[in-house]
């Protein structure tokens, strides 16, 4: 219940941003404009995210007779988790890695790399696909989108109270306010963005953390997940997937691409260690 207040306390944030930044450039006019635009946008995302990112790393779809055990996990879990079964996609990377995608648990896939699969034993598998159909099932492509298309919003009405500084087009409630709402605006349209880029991210961690969680209780034992997550900290680093894309390192279930000190304000995902130390602190208390 702490990641989804959290979540829900992020996403009203996003939402204070536009109606600030919507009233700075002149009233709601805007704001809806931004919402709207972003919205269209992101919208065709949802629609055809499975499909884009699947095609994007050379995804095959297999049958039951093509991977008879990683099929009969996937099912057995989705059953475990009261989702349809998903469609079962292996990725030809030697990084080892794994996603969720799918606008609804009715058309979820579920794509795991040859790397991953080589690496990992079946209970680390076992705990890998619980987290991703963790995903599936608490809906996080929605609440990504939602996200999206707020923070998106927030970019949009940034552009335009910009524009709206440098032509005179701010609102003042003054005669002596000019000058200084063209610099608060100016001010706004520089932090905005900036800020509801880390909001977008920070929701994207909490939304990793909710899967742990719960993916831990899919595939039955926190620890199938922590020994999957520790290796595959270590093996990320030493076969980065160099096709990745930072548009779609938030689908990852662990982050594709590297960096550390101030980029990690930025990443999409929380510190392994972490991750790791809640799920063994979750078997201990038998969750």
């Amino acid at each position: 219940m702490g990641n989804q207040f959290r979540t829900f306390i992020l996403l009203a944030g996003l939402t204070v941003f536009i109606v600030l930044m919507g009233r700075l450039i002149g009233g709601p006019v805007g704001m809806i404009f931004a919402l709207v635009l972003a919205g269209i946008m992101n919208l065709a995302g949802y629609w055809f995210s499975d499909k884009i990112v699947l095609s994007m790393y050379g995804a095959r779809e297999v049958s039951e007779a093509e991977a008879p055990e990683l099929y009969h996990m996937v099912r057995e879990l989705a059953m475990q988790a009261n989702l349809p079964m998903p469609k079962v996609y292996i990725i030809p990377s030697e990084a080892p890695n794994a996603f969720a995608t799918g606008r609804n648990p009715e058309h979820a896939a579920v794509a795991v790399t040859e790397g991953i699969l080589r690496l990992m034993e079946p209970h680390e598998i076992r705990g890998v696909l619980g987290h991703e159909l963790a995903h599936v099932k608490n809906r996080d492509i929605l609440i990504q989108s939602v996200a999206a298309t707020l923070a998106g919003a927030v970019m949009v009405l940034a552009d335009m109270a910009r524009w709206a500084a440098f032509f005179g087009g701010v609102r003042s409630d003054d005669d002596d306010g000019g000058v200084a709402g063209i610099v608060g605006t100016l001010a706004l349209a520089i932090i905005a963005p900036i800020a509801a880029m880390l909001i977008q991210l920070a929701i994207s961690r909490s939304r990793e953390y909710l899967a742990d969680e719960t993916g831990a209780k899919i595939a039955g034992n926190p620890e199938f997940l922590a020994s999957a997550l520790e290796k595959l900290g270590m093996a990320t680093q030493k076969i980065p997937m160099v096709e990745a894309r930072p548009a779609t390192a938030h689908m990852f279930i662990v982050n594709p691409l590297t960096g550390g000190g101030l980029l990690s304000l930025f990443s999409t995902h929380p510190p392994i260690e972490e991750r790791v130390r809640r799920l063994r602190a979750m078997a201990l208390s038998r969750y």
